[in-house]
């Protein structure tokens, strides 16, 4: 079992588990009327829609008073956030005094922080037109483990609660699980009590159960969170479908992807006054704007609650803006209340798509992946039927008009938003180019790709496919490719005069790397654009010219540090292109985490790489070498850490290829390895977590050595 955790520390433990989860939902087509909504369910919820507001956990840790509380709702209101539906104002585990239980056998809120008492806070937060929320656990206090419990208490609790007139209870389980309580049974009083509040307040319950196996430890399936949707419907207007998607001050992509999946798992679940809750919204806590425009997208999709994480005084516009998008809100706030689900297979590119109660589909093309990609379905596999679609993409208020095809080209780490409406054949064309593809010319062996490294001075070609998804035809179409300043970029080939309807075009180009371009990664983008379309559709509603151009996310090529040469080059020693490990970094020549030299079943090794998985180190050999040798291992000090974990999988990867694989490595054992890289310009040392998770896996590549020429 892991340590005991106190509600602040919660369990950063259960983040280091990075394997994605399988949804369990298989290729549907959906169904868009009101029999898909599940049936005898209770109206427990005033509002059909999924709520939203703000919480201090990730944000503000458990350090927070009054003034701090009331600067945030003031800034709720002024920004515009309020307004935008995100009302409650919800105080997480910390207002609590030390003692948090009074001689009266009343909750009782620090004294310090809180001097004129928990009641006169939920009355400031309702002068300002907001709601109020707070927080307890449902099991008994337990010193050391939560920093309150309503174990024994519910009654009294949800009484209190709703005599100080809060709104709204999230009801954790951190000493539930430590006295080993029946979630069910506990959280079925407990939402009783709130029912039956001596004030007769109405109350959201958000049950927050984030116990989750193997990231918690071996517990039966019933006392965990993906087993709450079982019951939880019945008795809460949300609830937890995983463990936490961060811990304070940081939330990151990968655990974004994680909570979505598991949440993804019972759609059936949900419905009007009932959500499935992944979790909050992250903004600045530790995503990029584009993973956290994704975490907005596929919480949206997912008719997700819509609770803010991080501290919003402080964050950029670009952040704010994301969150007030009134077209992306209208799909979370859509009043069918659907969960959407994923149609056709799981993988790097994936469609989830929701019904809406006007008869359009909501439909995200999510990427996954490192790489931009084109993401793509179709209207009938969406459930819409007809010969023409609007399509309005909600990140870029851009409507154009589709025949069927619905497609985007997609950001790495991003998701495409888009409202299908069925409609009439006279919008401008649906104008898609997919992300430049590049190819080093003369290297036979290296795949198209979007993500190339290359050599200062090398020559590129470059391919970009234009597709017309309208049902008129796209005329005098353009490609422009705009690369970094000092780049030479050469048009090959032809422009064709039209794009006919349901047709592609593809564009290529020459690029010329400078001789003295710098190490790093450098963006390149296509625009394409058309000078005219049918009689029917170009000047109709007159804002062709700007819905007739498309952009493309940015693809990168990388410009690799000088291949290595020499008869033995200490690989570790030598500048990598980049390098990634599941957390804190990976380190040269120590164990990853804690600086002891790399040992292994005792051995210690002067040289390698020490990595916690995932991970993955990529180096550029430019065809130089020949041969790299070493060993790989799970580093002896995770012995000193605890049982748990502790296993990994290791592949060399030259050019795309598998080269040599491990498989699954236990403690106390070194393999070795000897491979074959001639010929190879890309290489790529990957780690995985053999299936059991992150926690505990530290791995050693260990005495790397090429033979260069």
């Amino acid at each position: 079992m892991f340590p005991v955790r106190t509600w602040a520390a919660r369990t950063s433990a259960a983040l280091l588990s990075t394997a994605l989860l399988s949804t369990a939902l298989v290729s549907t087509t959906l169904v868009t009327t009101a029999a898909a909504l599940p049936v005898d369910r209770p109206a427990a919820s005033p509002s059909p829609t999924p709520y939203q507001g703000w919480n201090t956990y990730y944000g503000l840790g458990g350090d927070f008073g009054t003034e701090e509380v009331l600067d945030v709702a003031d800034f709720l209101v002024s920004s515009g956030l309020a307004d935008a539906g995100y009302d409650i104002v919800w105080l997480d585990g910390g207002w609590q005094a030390d003692v948090p239980r009074g001689v009266d056998g009343r909750l009782q809120g620090d004294p310090e922080r809180f001097p004129d008492g928990m009641a006169a806070l939920a009355d400031a937060i309702h002068d300002r037109g907001l709601r109020a929320g707070i927080y307890t656990d449902a099991g008994p206090y337990i010193p050391g483990t939560c920093g309150l419990g309503s174990g024994d208490h519910y009654q009294t609790d949800a009484d209190t609660f709703a005599e100080w007139g809060y709104d709204a209870v999230k009801v954790d389980f951190l000493c539930g699980i430590t006295a080993d309580l029946d979630p069910q049974e506990a959280f079925t009083a407990f939402a009783e009590a709130l029912r039956n509040n001596s004030s007769g307040r109405d109350m959201i319950f958000n049950l927050c159960n984030p116990v989750t196996s193997p990231d918690w430890g071996d517990y039966p399936e019933e006392q965990q969170s993906t087993w709450s949707w079982t019951y939880a419907p019945d008795i809460a207007e949300s609830w937890r479908t995983y463990t936490d998607v961060g811990f304070v001050g940081q939330i990151q992509f990968k655990d974004v992807l994680r909570n979505f999946d598991a949440n993804a798992r019972h759609p059936e679940s949900a419905g009007p006054g009932h959500f499935s809750d992944p979790d909050y919204l992250g903004p600045e806590l530790g995503m990029s704007t584009e993973e956290f425009r994704t975490q907005m997208t596929l919480w949206t999709i997912a008719a997700a609650p819509l609770v803010i994480a991080s501290d919003p005084r402080v964050l950029k516009q670009e952040s704010l803006d994301i969150l007030l998008d009134d077209d992306v809100l209208a799909i979370d706030q859509d009043r069918l209340g659907l969960q959407g689900t994923r149609i056709g297979a799981a993988g790097t590119t994936e469609t989830w798509a929701k019904p809406l109660a006007d008869g359009s589909v909501a439909v995200a093309l999510l990427n996954r992946g490192d790489r931009p990609a084109e993401v793509s379905t179709t209207a009938r596999d969406l459930g819409l039927r007809g010969r023409s679609f609007s399509v309005l993409d909600t990140w870029t208020d851009s409507r154009t008009q589709s025949a069927g095809t619905i497609r985007a080209a997609v950001p790495a780490h991003g998701a495409a938003l888009l409202r299908v409406t069925p409609s009439r054949a006279d919008g401008v064309p649906r104008l898609v180019a997919a992300p430049p593809t590049f190819t080093a010319v003369g290297a036979d062996d290296v795949a198209p790709t979007t993500d190339l490294l290359a050599a200062a001075g090398d020559r590129l070609t470059t391919e970009v496919t234009l597709h017309n998804d309208g049902s008129t035809p796209v005329r005098r179409p353009a490609v422009v490719l705009d690369a970094p300043e000092g780049w030479a970029v050469t048009p090959s080939g032809r422009a064709p005069r039209e794009v006919r309807p349901g047709g592609s075009a593809t564009f290529t180009f020459t690029v010329d790397v400078p001789a003295g371009a710098e190490t790093g990664g450098y963006d390149l983008t296509a625009t394409a654009s058309f000078g005219g379309g049918s009689s029917s559709s170009a000047h109709r509603g007159g804002s062709h010219g700007n819905a007739s151009i498309s952009t493309t996310p940015p693809s990168r090529v990388t410009i690799a540090p000088g291949a290595p040469g020499g008869a033995g080059v200490v690989l570790s020693q030598h500048p990598w292109v980049s390098a990634s490990s599941g957390w804190m970094e990976p380190t040269v020549d120590q164990s990853v985490g804690g600086g002891s030299p790399l040992t292994v079943a005792g051995t210690v090794h002067p040289t390698g790489i020490g990595v916690a998985t995932p991970s993955q180190v990529r180096y550029y050999l430019g065809g130089a070498c020949t041969r790299l040798t070493g060993g790989v291992g799970i580093d002896d000090v995770v012995g000193t850490v605890g049982p748990e974990g502790g296993t990994a999988t290791f592949d060399v990867v030259g050019d795309g290829a598998t080269l040599w694989s491990s498989g699954t490595v236990e403690r106390g054992a070194e393999v070795t390895f000897d491979v074959d890289v001639t010929g190879v310009r890309d290489l790529s040392l990957r780690v995985g977590d053999a299936g059991d998770g992150g926690y505990n896996d530290r791995a050693d590549w260990l005495s790397l050595t090429a033979a260069c020429a």
